[in-house]
């Protein structure tokens, strides 16, 4: 029994090693661009991939837990404040992705290290507005916001990490005017001057652009939101080079190297497969 034990084992794991390893991504640039980049470099390990694109924000955690995937860019403020339930306010990056790692586990996860690149909340100014009336940081908007026009998409309005955060964390935010639009629509609207600042994230490709600049958050209101690999610990455990490979990566991926990355897609309109494989053959042969 022993000696039958002791064959069976080492035979399964390779078995499993030889499976393709299923990459998966959430349907927005960002993380499809960022899975393209991984799914490259794994097959460059010398593993077989799969990819599953465009999964909806509602199931890809399941997705992988399950084992419909293997690893998937995540963010560690997702996962300590969507999926763990966890206040992440204050915490600095290093705390979030220890909340993370430690939080995934009860769930038959992993994460490996978490990439520099910081994808979180934030609010964007036209260069112009913030030039004519000195605004540098959420302190400063909340002293002129009586001067300048709101580009909201009203869940912002409401959430308790949106305005009504703003509104505790800095106090009222008196805007000259506020009006909601749709959110794939603001930075149109910033283009045409109808309005002056908006929410946006942190690695959002306009952002590359001299049009407009992010907010200082001086008060630490949104928390920390780093690129990390989200994985299947089977699928981590049976595929070992999997975590050198991608911590190899995601050392590269710094908020100004994804910010051009989606800028690329979103505003040069180049197709992020090509994107992806651009950047990898760039930074990492």
């Amino acid at each position: 029994m022993v000696l039958l034990i002791s064959f069976t084992i080492p035979s399964l794991a390779s078995a499993n090693s030889n499976k393709p390893i299923i990459v998966g991504s959430k349907s927005f640039t960002e993380s499809k661009t960022v899975s393209e980049i991984y799914a490259i470099a794994l097959e460059h390990a010398g593993y077989k991939v799969t990819r599953k694109q465009n999964i909806s924000n509602s199931v890809v955690y399941k997705a992988v837990q399950t084992g419909q995937i293997d690893v998937y860019p995540e963010y560690t403020g997702t996962i300590v404040e969507a999926y763990l339930k966890k206040n992440g306010s204050g915490k600095t990056s290093a705390q979030m992705a220890k909340i993370a790692s430690n939080g995934v586990k009860k769930d038959g996860l992993v994460t490996f290290n978490y990439a520099p690149g910081d994808n979180r909340q934030a609010i964007g100014i036209r260069t112009s507005v913030a030039k004519k009336y000195n605004i540098k940081s959420l302190s400063d908007l909340q002293k002129s916001a009586k001067k300048v026009r709101f580009v909201s998409q009203g869940e912002f309005d409401k959430r308790s990490d949106g305005l009504p955060g703003m509104n505790k964390k800095y106090g009222k935010f008196n805007f000259k005017s506020s009006k909601d639009y749709d959110d794939s629509l603001k930075y149109k609207i910033l283009a045409q001057g109808k309005g002056d600042v908006a929410p946006v994230y942190t690695t959002d490709g306009q952002l590359a652009t001299n049009k407009y600049q992010v907010l200082k958050d001086d008060k630490n209101l949104w928390p920390p939101y780093n690129l990390v690999p989200l994985l299947n610990k089977k699928a981590a455990k049976s595929h070992p080079k999997m975590e050198k490979t991608l911590n190899k990566v995601d050392a590269k991926l710094t908020t100004k190297e994804l910010t051009q990355l989606n800028k690329k897609v979103d505003v040069d309109g180049q197709n992020y497969k090509t994107v992806a494989r651009n950047w990898y053959n760039k930074n990492m042969k």
